[in-house]
């Protein structure tokens, strides 16, 4: 795997125009996630979580400021950065190991060793030869994640990924997720609408505001993996999150009716 490196978000700025005028979608957003990390982001709809995310990933160039990652500016997509969406965009027409590959030859052996050991990995076992059509949502998510993988990406961005999931599936996947970073130590930031999914994951949890999104809250989660959902230090750290929404949405009721 590659190895881990530090991101850095410097001074980020979004914005864009339409019809109705210029609308600004991230303002002044600075962090810095060390090496290994494991960070969530939540946060209203619309506040710009998944734009944050297409930046880093290289996807989205138009903003100013900087993303940084292991010293370099992020331009532009590349191996460093593993993407994940909520849709696992399999094709349809190769098999789960093929997916995997990508547009890497299995024919090359250390190709087909990566692949061997990413379906052990995402516990795939038995579906090397499985087209999508024959998997369930959780299980084509397992293999974006091991495709995402295969090339050892220094950091892995994760966008809802187990939002259409039921939460039997999502919780297996969350503790699937959990042992590929302890494996890997590959950092990883995930973006959620599940505050208990967020707390459940991460060392860090970002917070963000309305838009403009900011970066309104960042609340570290000091607690030992495997975490019990229904445990006291889990309830805690969950009110405190839901205190920092509570703030968020009287803060937008209070701007809204122009008091």
């Amino acid at each position: 795997m590659t190895q881990s490196a530090e991101l850095r978000i410097d001074s980020l700025h979004k914005s864009f125009t339409n019809p109705q005028g210029r609308i600004h979608v991230l303002d002044n957003i600075n962090a810095k996630i060390k090496p290994g990390e494991f960070i969530t982001v939540i946060g209203p709809s619309g506040c710009g979580k998944s734009t944050l995310l297409k930046i880093i990933a290289g996807l989205d160039t138009d903003y100013e400021g900087a993303a940084i990652l292991g010293g370099k500016k992020i331009e532009r997509p590349g191996i460093n950065q593993g993407f994940i969406f909520q849709e696992h965009r399999l094709f349809p027409w190769l098999t789960v190991e093929k997916n995997i590959a990508a547009d890497l030859s299995l024919k090359d052996p250390e190709i087909r060793n990566r692949v061997d050991e990413l379906i052990r990995v995402v516990r795939l076992e038995g579906f090397e030869k499985a087209y999508p059509r024959e998997l369930s949502g959780g299980m084509s998510q397992r293999v974006a994640i091991a495709r995402a993988l295969l090339r050892r990406p220094a950091i892995l961005l994760l966008d809802e990924p187990f939002g259409a999931l039921d939460a039997f599936t999502r919780n297996h996947l969350q503790d699937v997720l959990l042992d590929i970073w302890r494996r890997n130590k590959t950092t990883m930031i995930l973006v959620t609408h599940d505050i208990d999914e967020s707390i459940y994951l991460a060392n860090r949890v970002f917070i963000m505001s309305p838009r403009p999104g900011r970066i309104s809250k960042i609340i570290p989660v000091h607690l030992p993996y495997p975490r019990a959902r229904a445990g006291t230090c889990f309830q805690e750290i969950r009110q405190r999150v839901m205190s920092e929404f509570e703030k968020i949405e009287e803060a937008q009721f209070i701007g809204g009716s122009g008091i």
